[in-house]
């Protein structure tokens, strides 16, 4: 029985201290995964907005730029994918609108986004094939091009969406628009300024 206790306090110290050591590597591990993400988030226009909606996949992003590039288009395309579903709920109520004007600009502006989904559709798949078994440098160059054009493409048309209402009255409907396509363009710059930041880098 004499013998048994040190042991028990023994055991009891080891599991202790074995999960204490876990809990420090960890904290260290994704500790260096976030301040990964907040060092790139800096290099975007809008480093907060970037970090706060990107930290909480520091597990999925470790330390890969890679990684983080697909994960701002990933959450870019679910932000504008939202923003297109709601301002083509406003097209069918504008279509019995008084003002033609504003009717106009929503329905241009939902073809703006639609195309936008598309094009930020497409630079997701082509980031997921990077880094294929037997892709070489140029491969990376050219698929990596393809995401910048396109992510570049989807900023443009986000743009246009907004810039059709200038000539529109201000009216809530309006405001409602361009706040959320303002919101989003501001997901979709940083997503291309971390993939213009991981093309630099150079081949996975």
């Amino acid at each position: 029985m004499n013998i048994q206790r040190p042991l028990l306090f023994f055991v009891l110290f080891f599991v202790t201290a074995f999960s204490t050591l876990n809990a420090a590597v960890a904290a260290d591990y994704y500790g260096g995964s976030t301040d990964f993400i907040r060092s790139s988030c800096n290099t975007t226009l809008y480093p907060d907005i970037c970090f706060t909606s990107l930290s909480r996949y520091a597990n999925a992003v470790q330390q890969n730029p890679g990684q983080l590039a697909r994960v701002a288009i990933s959450v870019t395309l679910s932000k504008v994918h939202r923003v297109a579903s709601y301002v083509s709920n406003l097209t069918r109520e504008a279509d019995y609108s008084a003002d033609t004007r504003a009717a106009s600009a929503i329905h241009d502006c939902f073809t703006n986004l639609d195309d936008a989904v598309d094009q930020i559709r497409g630079s997701l798949k082509q980031i997921r094939q990077i880094g294929a078994v037997g892709a070489g440098a140029g491969s990376f160059l050219f698929q990596m091009s393809n995401v910048q054009t396109w992510m570049s493409a989807a900023l443009t048309d986000e743009e246009t969406c907004t810039d059709g209402f200038q000539d529109v009255d201000d009216c809530k409907v309006k405001t409602q628009v361009c706040d959320r396509v303002s919101n989003v363009k501001k997901f979709t710059s940083n997503a291309l300024a971390l993939v213009n930041s991981y093309a630099n880098k150079g081949m996975p």
